[in-house]
């Protein structure tokens, strides 16, 4: 259980640091997504919390790529005017990319030493779910560092692998 509760530390100080990038990056668009991941982090404390009681894990379905084409439509029409990100945003987005990256890679290093099926299903979502939102930031960071690839985003080509 040790490594459930390093895992809920985790998440808590995730949650915290997206909260925080929010509320200080000028772009729109970082807000939005740094609101949006943090949200999805809240949802992994409430699994991990219930793993902590002995319950069942209950899914709480989270689509942060759809959310995230939510976001750009949302905001097509700022996103237009070409708002230029400013380095502390970038920085604010290569912090996140690396905390998914380690977050994922200590998910996988627990997955295989943990015993019960349900601290398993557990690090399996967690994983998945971290994978997401470091691809998210990956994209979002090359977004706003490159705002003339407008185009191609409004397609979400990259998202969607086409």
């Amino acid at each position: 259980m040790k490594s459930v509760e390093l895992a809920l530390k985790m998440e808590t100080d995730a949650v915290k640091f997206y909260t925080e990038a929010a509320e200080k990056v000028s772009h729109p668009v970082g807000k939005k997504m740094f609101l949006s991941i943090a949200e999805d982090e809240k949802n992994h404390i409430k699994m991990i919390e219930e793993v902590l009681k002995g319950l069942e894990l209950t899914y709480i379905e989270a689509n942060p790529v759809k959310t995230m084409k939510t976001i750009f439509e949302e905001m097509k029409d700022n996103l237009m005017e070409r708002i230029q990100a400013q380095t502390d945003d970038l920085e604010a987005f290569k912090i996140a990319m690396e905390m998914e990256k380690e977050g994922v890679e200590f998910y996988k290093k627990v997955f295989n030493e943990v015993n019960t099926e349900k601290e398993k299903k557990l690090f399996e979502r967690l994983i998945y779910e971290e994978e997401q939102h470091y691809k998210i930031f990956s994209e979002t960071y090359n977004f706003m560092k490159d705002t003339g690839n407008w185009f191609m985003w409004k397609e979400f080509s990259i998202v969607e692998g086409g």
